[in-house]
């Protein structure tokens, strides 16, 4: 552990923990062979990417959001193995269910990843440091895996010490000490300060966190606008945000990344009449419907293109979203150009019974479409995703 002073904070105790290399940690606790090997947990060796990396790949290199190729000549030797969430969200609820025995007041940040309020546990629970340390303890009883923890009076600072021991680390940090903690530690460590801003923090000869908040805050705000104002109290360790339980979902969506490039364009829409009913079953599944539709289409190239239509009411339908798809299909260059990721989402939702707002709405025709969707909803939960569904994907199977 290090302990940056440890002197009592009187204000609020924030605690970020942070699972350690989890997909493939998962992998090694259901399979011990792979203990001290380099695990790489990601998709297709062809055009997926990293999801994650064990500790002991990461030596070589081989790092998340990497293509798997990469990764492949990086560490040959390395055991690659597909995705298996349905596995991660059943240890992530285990874990995150430990959280919550020590306060209401959590904040998942990712499957694996969380902010914890402890101020108003520490009668309870001792204090903030003795909470840390008895989370990361039950969760290694409880689970087998370990989890990094970083203690501090804001959400930047605990998740900045979060990630300073890892694995299983143990940092705090306290008022009167963030900004010896802060200033040595390098811009890059900061929250969007990536390369390019980097760069321009650096003909500023800016390089450190003392760097940046010893400069003029006008000097920033002329370069950056509201992000160099933003940085500036960051760097002296400020930020008010509070612990946020609910987070609102903002789009529902599905993607799929294909081991071959996509040319025809009948192949195309077969591939967003699946993407498109599955992002249907997810809306019905939450109990929302949404009203814009966007078609995302990756080039072989790495070109990103998005494409987007408003309805004129809320859906959950899957030939809903995929009739508004295909007819934002032709507004890009698919078909023209190689296509190796496709991807549907619907946003602005609403929840289910609230889209009465909408007066265009044909309920008769709106209630025939939710008794057929609850019905093949029912059918494949019961017989698998092949029980019923749209024949031209039965046909394509």
């Amino acid at each position: 552990m290090t302990a940056v002073n440890k002197s009592k904070q009187k204000e609020r105790w924030i605690i970020h923990l942070d699972m350690d290399a989890f997909y493939p940690a998962v992998e090694v606790l259901d399979n011990p062979d792979l203990k001290g090997k380099p695990v790489i947990v990601g998709g297709s060796r062809k055009r997926g990417v990293v999801s994650s990396a064990s500790y002991e790949a990461r030596k070589f290199g081989v790092h998340s959001a990497q293509p798997i190729a990469k990764a492949l000549r990086l560490c040959p030797h390395g055991i690659f193995l597909p995705v298996r969430m349905h596995r991660y969200v059943e240890i992530s609820e285990q874990v995150f269910g430990i959280f919550h025995r020590f306060t209401p007041l959590v904040e998942p940040l990712s499957i694996d990843e969380a902010f914890l309020d402890v101020t108003g546990s520490t009668r309870l629970f001792g204090t903030p440091v003795e909470i840390a340390r008895k989370i990361k303890d039950q969760v290694l009883g409880e689970t087998g895996l370990t989890v990094s923890a970083g203690v501090a009076p804001s959400k930047f600072v605990a998740k900045i010490a979060s990630d300073m021991e890892k694995p299983d680390g143990l940092t705090v940090v306290t008022a009167e000490m963030v900004g010896t903690f802060l200033d040595p530690l390098p811009v890059g460590r900061m929250w969007g300060v990536g390369k390019v801003t980097q760069e321009a923090l650096a003909r500023l000869n800016v390089r450190s966190f003392r760097d940046l908040r010893l400069l003029d805050v006008e000097v920033l705000d002329r370069a950056f606008g509201k992000h160099g104002v933003k940085m500036h109290l960051l760097a002296m360790g400020i930020d008010e945000r509070e612990v946020e339980v609910e987070h609102e979902t903002k789009s529902i969506g599905h993607e799929d990344t294909y081991d071959q490039d996509i040319m025809d364009l009948d192949l195309a829409g077969e591939e967003l009449l699946s993407l498109s009913h599955r992002v249907g079953k997810r809306l019905r599944a939450e109990s929302l419907k949404g009203r814009t539709v966007t078609l995302k289409v990756k080039y072989s190239d790495f070109v990103l293109v998005t494409r987007s239509v408003t309805l004129k009411s809320p859906t959950d339908d899957g030939f809903e979203i995929f009739s508004a798809v295909s007819a934002l299909l032709p507004k890009t260059e698919a078909g023209k150009r190689p296509v190796r990721l496709l991807g549907v989402s619907v946003s602005h939702l609403v929840p289910r019974g609230h889209e009465d707002q909408f007066l265009f709405q044909d309920e008769k025709k709106h209630s025939r479409k939710t008794e057929l969707n609850t019905a093949m909803d029912s059918i494949q939960e019961r017989f698998g995703k092949k029980g019923i569904g749209p024949a031209r994907l039965f046909k394509k199977e």
